[in-house]
């Protein structure tokens, strides 16, 4: 009787192979990764102190003196006095154009984000003959600089100003013609971003509202605007910093008999800084600059989380 040695087989029995090992090749690609994302996070370093420093130097300067301006840059005041507030308060008319331009950014914000949204809500949600040719013409407009339009605007607005009855309201020199200005020139990118937010939302939510017997208005107003709530502040946001900070359409279009009183925060700090190469008073230019930029920080911080949110909810959707 034949005995089988089951040591004999097993080391006669050749053994599997082994699947080739990924450590390596793993370990590299992380490593790679690790220091890509050293220099994203040194670059970011470099470009926000480039942008934190000249705010803190202009937030101090506007408590300085002449010569301490003058002198070393980042030496702290030697008391903190807000007497340049006051001047550029008062004598150089500074809440005069704040005052102006908080209406006027407030005015053609609301018109843009008005307009704006059910321009992309249509374009983005319904299909019709010519969707497409008029949302290019929309899309079109973020290709022409504010300069290359200066001219035709100009004359434009003038002519605006010899309409019948409504003409001494929005002819140059008016807050409501640069209104009209100011919308026209924000509704492009307004459409643009607000038209692929909509894209995003559910259908079904439509689909069940209008089931239930909502108008296409009211389906708009109040079940897909508080849908889109996070696109809609962030192009609000961006439409508010591009108005407050515009200066080339203010300078064109507000001037004429008594436009001084109705010029804007940009216009006001640049005849402040004109005196102040007269009247040598530097930290009252500085407060200026300090009133203008703290609004804008203002609402940056309250509503930075939406902003975000706004920004990626297309993306994650």
């Amino acid at each position: 009787m034949t005995t089988i040695h089951t040591d004999d087989v097993s080391a006669t029995t050749p053994s599997a192979p082994r699947p080739a090992s990924h450590a390596a090749p793993a370990r590299s690609d992380r490593r790679q990764v690790n220091v890509l994302a050293s220099l994203g996070h040194v670059a970011l370093a470099v470009w926000a102190l480039l942008v934190i420093a000249p705010l803190i130097w202009t937030f101090m300067a506007a408590f300085k003196t002449n010569p301490e301006i003058f002198g070393d840059a980042w030496t702290l005041p030697s008391h903190f006095n807000f007497d340049a507030f006051g001047r550029a308060w008062s004598r150089a008319h500074i809440g005069t154009y704040m005052f102006n331009s908080v209406v006027i950014v407030a005015f053609s914000t609301f018109g843009t984000m008005l307009f704006g949204s059910m321009a992309a809500y249509v374009l983005a949600r319904y299909q019709f003959w010519g969707n497409r040719f008029i949302y290019y013409l929309f899309i079109a407009g973020l290709a022409f600089p504010v300069f290359l339009a200066l001219v035709p605007l100009f004359f434009q607005v003038k002519n605006m100003g010899t309409l019948p009855v409504v003409g001494p309201y929005l002819g140059l020199g008016s807050r409501a013609g640069l209104i009209l200005v100011y919308i026209a020139y924000s509704l492009p990118f307004t459409v643009f971003f607000l038209a692929a937010f909509f894209k995003t939302l559910p259908n079904s939510i439509a689909e069940a509202a209008i089931v239930d017997g909502a108008s296409h208005t009211r389906l708009f107003f109040r079940v897909m605007l508080p849908m889109a709530r996070s696109g809609i502040i962030s192009i609000t946001i961006f439409n508010i910093l591009g108005q407050w900070n515009q200066y080339l359409l203010p300078v064109a279009l507000i001037q004429g008999e008594g436009a001084e009183q109705r010029q804007v925060l940009t216009q006001g700090i640049a005849n402040i800084s004109t005196q102040a190469g007269y009247q040598a008073d530097w930290p009252a230019l500085f407060a200026a600059l300090t009133l203008a930029i703290l609004p804008m920080l203002i609402v940056y911080a309250i509503f930075q989380r939406q902003i975000q949110a706004g920004l990626t909810a297309g993306a994650l959707k």
